[in-house]
């Protein structure tokens, strides 16, 4: 059993460290590779994520394994086939959520699909782009939120306070997030607690990437923000012309009302997983 304090000070080790080394090497690395970052805000996005998987799959491994001495299995990383059911569970179930928030603001907010002169092989091909860029995205986000943090926590004060205290944390690196109101942080916070809840589903981190990829993919390429962060997608817009605190407005279905019920909807399912396979 990990004590309190080693608990508490491994993760603020891992967290504080971790970002702290992910700020200095992403500085170096765009000033380095500035002369070739020729996309503007979506290359630096890339650099970042980059940046990001290495400094904290680093950190997994020197606080959490050698530090802590975890296994794979500790993370809900084995037996592979679980984990694989697991990402596609998690996936389908983050695609569902996300499209029944968007078809609720279609049917009771005004909002709406409309063709945008691209060509459905146009949309296929963007999507896949767009894959590449969440995939990696999705899964960083949970090493640093659902990894050793909540394995941690968890063993050390119990479930209901890792879920809570990392899914604040989670609200709280997203304030800076373009269109960010006080709703969009507390589903954010919500989203925080759904995707804490899968990782203690049987597939873990495998389990809680696939929900966190579902959804944004699900929302990107239904061509609506993410976070406040609107992807390039041909074919497709997505328009609400309801009031914001019910469809999210330009900071995508996140910020609006009703992804605060189908969050609070995936919770429950995911919670009631995870009565039946804890990994920590």
């Amino acid at each position: 059993m990990i004590g309190r304090l080693r608990a508490l000070g491994s993760s603020l080790v891992f967290l504080g460290g971790g970002f702290a080394l992910a700020l200095a090497a992403l500085r170096l690395t765009a000033s380095l590779l500035r002369p070739v970052l020729t996309g503007g805000a979506f290359s630096l996005a890339i650099l970042q994520t980059a940046v990001l998987l290495l400094v904290f799959g680093l950190m997994t491994w020197l606080v959490g394994v050698k530090g802590l001495g975890l296994t794979a299995a500790d993370f809900g990383l084995t037996p592979v086939p679980t984990g694989v059911r697991g990402f596609g569970r998690g996936f389908l179930l983050g695609c569902l959520l996300a499209v029944a928030a968007m078809s609720a603001a279609v049917a009771v907010g005004n909002a709406a699909w409309r063709e945008d002169g691209g060509t459905v092989p146009g949309w296929l091909g963007a999507v896949g782009v767009t894959t590449l860029l969440l995939l990696p995205a999705a899964l960083v986000e949970e090493l640093i939120f659902r990894g050793v943090p909540m394995v941690v926590l968890s063993r050390a004060f119990g479930r209901g306070f890792a879920l809570l205290a990392l899914a604040l944390l989670f609200g709280v690196v997203h304030l800076w997030n373009d269109g960010i109101t006080p709703l969009a942080v507390g589903n954010i916070v919500l989203a925080g607690v759904f995707l804490g809840l899968a990782f203690f589903t049987p597939g873990g981190l495998w389990t809680s990437t696939g929900a966190h990829l579902g959804w944004n993919l699900t929302l990107a390429g239904l061509a609506a923000p993410v976070s406040g962060l609107l992807l390039p997608i041909p074919w497709l817009d997505y328009s609400t012309r309801g009031p914001a605190w019910l469809t999210g407005g330009r900071f995508g279905p996140e910020g609006g009302v009703l992804a605060s019920l189908f969050l609070a909807a995936g919770a429950v399912v995911a919670g009631r997983r995870s009565i039946r396979g804890s990994i920590a």
